[in-house]
């Protein structure tokens, strides 16, 4: 009975595990599980957990929903997923949108989303500093290399396995993109004067398994590829194909080499290892004469006082008498 009662309970306790009991002059009133479509969609992303808030404050109220992912790379993607289509950029975070009328935001590996209500700076730090298993590790670099020229504005979508590229761009076959070698994609769609194309920039572990993973990109019927370092590039039956090579040609890799090399210091140079024994030699030499100088001081002090008596005379053994 009491084992019944306790997963009675259980999901409500954890409902309530993501958002605080106030924000601002809000409080938080109820707590309950969205509704989530493409779930496996979700699952590829790395979802945790995800819970929905009501606030009210007098008449006044909104709702607040929160995604936990697994990592950064995840709640990247959920972003470009999950945001409004007619959103615009905001200060509010390095990856933030907003509505007239809502806000939504990457924090860590957290998804965080406003409706009817956009917190200013001291109610939203006071929520992400709420929160608990914050990933802190930077995003993707590979949303970097999607041209921005021409680019639809949040038409960009993040690809980590084939849930997503069925969902997102469905014309691509899991065995050509290879998804056991590690590879992403970033995706987007771009405007030309003779229509709307895809272009879909993959990144592999290592320029040799993008050369061959290339190969099988161009089998595909209508694919246009490139490849670029660990990148490749694809669209497929481009509408305007003089615009589809303008848009590949935009796509270049650009390796940062970073080497770790040791600063040397003055404790490395022989001279002055040499020099800093002299120093300490001297050092070693001063105290010496300086305490001979004071014990003799002290003992004469003390023979004076007793009338000439030698102070704590030596006691010696005379074994040459034995």
């Amino acid at each position: 009975m009491k084992l019944s009662l306790a997963a009675l309970f259980l999901p409500g306790l954890c409902l309530a595990a993501i958002w605080p009991e106030n924000i601002g002059p809000y409080r938080r009133t109820a707590t309950t599980a969205p509704a989530l479509a493409d779930r496996p969609v979700w699952n590829e992303y790395g979802l945790k957990e995800a819970e929905t808030a009501s606030y009210e404050n007098g008449a006044s109220g909104f709702t607040a929903t929160a995604y936990r992912l697994n990592d950064t790379t995840g709640a990247l993607a959920a972003f470009d997923w999950q945001r409004p289509a007619k959103s615009t950029a905001s200060n509010a975070a390095p990856l933030a949108a907003e509505t007239a009328a809502g806000l939504m935001l990457v924090h860590g590996n957290y998804l965080l989303s406003f409706a009817g209500y956009k917190p200013g700076r001291p109610d939203l730090d006071a929520v992400t500093e709420s929160l608990r298993n914050v990933d802190t590790t930077s995003l993707p670099a590979l949303a970097g290399y999607l041209p921005s020229r021409a680019l639809v504005p949040n038409s960009e979508r993040y690809i980590t396995g084939p849930a997503s590229l069925e969902k997102f761009d469905p014309g691509i076959p899991p065995s050509v993109a290879a998804f056991h070698f590690g590879a992403e994609a970033q995706m987007g769609v771009f405007h030309s004067s003779k229509g709307d194309m895809t272009l879909a920039v993959f990144n592999y572990p290592t320029p040799q398994i993008a050369m061959q993973r290339v190969a099988d990109f161009e089998k595909l019927p209508g694919a246009v590829a490139k490849r670029s370092g660990p990148l490749v590039a694809v669209v497929f039956s481009p509408p305007d194909p003089d615009f589809a090579e303008r848009l590949l040609g935009e796509v270049r890799y650009q390796a940062e080499v970073t080497r770790d090399e040791r600063v040397p210091t003055r404790r490395d140079n022989i001279g002055d290892l040499v020099i800093n024994a002299f120093v300490l030699i001297g050092i070693l030499l001063v105290f010496s004469l300086a305490s001979g100088l004071a014990l003799g001081g002290f003992r004469a002090v003390l023979r004076y006082a007793r009338k000439g008596q030698e102070p704590e005379a030596m006691i010696t053994l005379h074994l040459e008498r034995r």
